[in-house]
């Protein structure tokens, strides 16, 4: 599977999962993996699959870099699967497979929510909906749902009505609030890489670098020590509300889009260099 340098030295060979057939509202997958699949080639052997082909695919590759797969939503029986194979033949994955956030749904929305910590107000049982703020409408969406599949603004009755009727924990209740922006903060790691944000809250894809002040950055780390994966790609997301005040949306933590085509080239190149490191130092 691996092919030796002209100077016969050996390179780590490294399986590239993704979809690059998947469409997304106002982002392209495949182009920003096929610009990260040819720079990771300066420094692995690389191939790229589907993520119903990773399992089958996955023997005799050194590490797996599981990058814009989609939504587990789409295909859980394969990613079962390829979690299954990957832990049997104990190949690295990147991101490690421990992830508190997305990677393990958004139940820890609830958890975080109930432990105090600065995040949207999350409730999954319809018992607990009187504990969110009283506002005109209410956000649902599945716990394993990614890039707003399955979102929907419902009322309050709807919202009880939904939990009564879906399975137990299987779905998410917010208060649909108003805020200024949302920003999300990119790490390598425990690194702190860049920040982009969408001025327009009607606009959330149209993406601009934001200046990331030190309070922002105390906020978006508390998440990552949180998280406590020790390698790996992370992106915080938040909102900031009408108080100027940060609430995480997000901790995603499987497969982030990157927006890498909204920052400039010194930014692009230095998270490149940084990812090339981060996964020559996965343990294996």
């Amino acid at each position: 599977m691996t092919a030796a340098s002209p100077a016969g030295a050996r390179r780590p060979s490294l399986l590239l999962v993704t979809d690059l057939a998947y469409e997304a509202r106002g982002r392209r997958y495949c182009d920003e993996d096929i610009y990260l699949g040819s720079r990771l080639r300066e420094s692995f052997d690389v191939a790229l699959c589907h993520p119903r082909d990773a399992a089958a695919l996955l023997e005799g590759f050194d590490t797996v870099l599981i990058r814009n797969s989609g939504p587990v939503l789409h295909y859980r029986e394969a990613y079962d699967a390829f979690l299954s194979r990957a832990r049997e033949l104990r190949t690295p994955v990147y991101n490690p497979l421990g992830g508190r956030g997305d990677m393990a749904g958004k139940e820890y929305l609830v958890e975080m929510d109930r432990a105090g910590l600065p995040v949207i107000p999350t409730v999954d049982r319809a018992a607990d909906l009187p504990a969110l703020p009283d506002v005109p409408a209410y956000v649902v969406k599945p716990k394993l749902g990614a890039d707003s599949v399955g979102l929907r603004f419902v009322t309050a009755a709807e919202a009880a009505a939904e939990l009564e009727r879906a399975a137990e924990g299987s779905l998410l209740v917010q208060p649909r609030i108003g805020f200024r922006h949302e920003v999300s903060f990119y790490f390598v790691d425990d690194d702190f890489q860049y920040a982009l944000y969408a001025p327009d809250p009607d606009r959330r894809w149209v993406l601009e670098p934001y200046a990331a002040s030190a309070a922002d950055l105390e906020f978006a780390r508390r998440f990552i020590a949180w998280n406590s994966l020790t390698h790996g790609i992370q992106r915080v997301d938040a909102c900031r509300t009408a108080d100027g005040a940060l609430l995480l949306v997000e901790l995603e933590d499987l497969n982030p889009y990157l927006s890498l085509d909204r920052v400039g080239e010194e930014v692009r190149e230095a998270f490149v260099a940084r990812l090339k490191t981060s996964i020559a130092s996965l343990p294996r």
